[in-house]
């Protein structure tokens, strides 16, 4: 792995702390060091925690990647970005999301993605902005969002790009629960071992079958949508 993120098991839970410095963003190498992740959690059969840096979970997307005008790299990114959210959707494991900050775009994908969602309270911001910053929302993000976002926001979150509180982002569904900053370590354990508790092979048998039509609508979309084609026509018009 990279200095982008760590690794730690201890016992059947491994964290994957995602940490750039910066705002965490989802870079092409953020990407592939979080699929190495993964990876290595499956080699280990791993309850799985993805936790953030202090104040950012994550920022989304690489938007110097968008801005570049080079299609092969934002095709990568995006290709990287939706099999890795699939990935988590389905990961045989529990997945449990540390969200300890700003969650925006591409970041809360994450969130919708993993099992259970732990957040900090603060000024931070939870939500997908796509639609405020000109793009058009992809297919496997909407599937996403429809499977794990209630009914009254999904509109609100994917058509409108609310962007929510922590507090609010619960009763929205990006969210699980929110607790005080000195809190989350605490909390995040206490769900994990919850989750590393369940038995391996029931979980992931009705994971399957719970997800069953959310996986195949988002794996149906990142196949017919990740084309340089559909790309160049996801700009919003100006």
């Amino acid at each position: 792995m990279s200095e982008l993120a760590t690794y730690a098991l201890n016992g059947r839970i491994a964290t994957v702390t995602i940490d750039d410095g910066k705002a965490n963003a989802l870079s092409i190498e953020m990407l592939r060091t979080l699929h190495e992740a993964l990876d290595q959690a499956e080699r280990d059969e791993a309850v799985l925690v993805l936790a953030g840096r202090e104040g950012r979970f994550s920022a989304g997307f690489d938007l110097g990647v968008f801005s570049s005008g080079d299609g092969e790299r934002v095709l990568e990114m995006l290709r990287l970005g939706a099999t890795l959210a699939e990935r988590i959707l389905s990961f045989p494991t529990p997945v449990v999301a540390a969200c300890s900050g700003h969650a925006i775009a591409a970041g809360s994908f994450l969130l919708l993605a993993a099992d259970t969602r732990v957040g900090v309270d603060g000024p931070f911001r939870i939500g997908l902005n796509e639609v405020q910053i000109g793009l058009t929302m992809p297919w496997f993000a909407i599937e996403l969002a429809r499977q794990r976002l209630h009914p009254a926001h999904f509109d609100r979150a994917v058509v409108n790009a609310t962007l929510y509180s922590p507090r609010d982002a619960v009763a929205a569904g990006f969210l699980d629960r929110v607790v005080a900053p000195d809190e989350l370590a605490e909390a995040t354990a206490q769900a994990a071992t919850a989750a590393a508790a369940l038995n391996p092979a029931a979980h992931a048998a009705t994971k399957e079958r719970a997800r069953g039509a959310a996986l195949r609508a988002v794996r149906d979309a990142i196949a017919a949508e990740m084309t340089r084609e559909l790309l160049t026509g996801a700009q919003a018009p100006r």
